[in-house]
């Protein structure tokens, strides 16, 4: 049973649809690590476009799913609630397979450094326990105003 729904991650998280990329958040160590579940469906607004003919999820936005997922996990620390988490890097970016309709993206960050509100999480994106995607994202914590 998930930690947290799509009503739930919306409490902590300030994306919403079409740019939420998590559907559930299924373990969750408040500022140590997260595990989110993105369900891939063919009605994606992205595979209108990418690509017609063989829909494939864009890289970018696995890292993004990636991403939420490690900010549900830093913005569940109670000194940052309400705040919002930012990009500030994206290290050692590495795609291994295509995520296509009918995946299930199991999404895992882990924070591994933060210093103030500068911080670095290693996250993996996995099909079927194979690996799929994996990166070093830095993020920066903002006031979310």
């Amino acid at each position: 049973m998930a930690v947290f729904d799509t009503k739930q991650i919306m409490e902590i998280i300030p994306h919403r649809q079409p740019f939420l990329l998590i559907d559930t958040i299924e373990e969750l160590e408040p500022g140590v690590r997260a595990v989110g579940k993105k369900c891939v469906t063919y009605n994606e607004p992205f595979f209108a476009g990418h690509f017609p003919n063989e829909p494939v999820m864009p890289g970018v936005l696995i890292i993004e799913a990636m991403a939420q997922t490690g900010a549900a996990a830093i913005l569940s620390k109670p000194e940052n609630q309400g705040k919002t988490a930012y990009f500030a890097g994206i290290n050692n970016a590495k795609f291994k397979q295509k995520v296509k309709p009918g995946d299930v993206l199991i999404l895992e960050l882990e924070i591994v450094k933060e210093k103030g509100p500068i911080g670095v999480g290693k996250g993996t994106a996995k099909i079927d326990g194979k690996l799929a995607v994996s990166a070093e994202l830095t993020f920066a914590i903002g006031s979310g105003e």
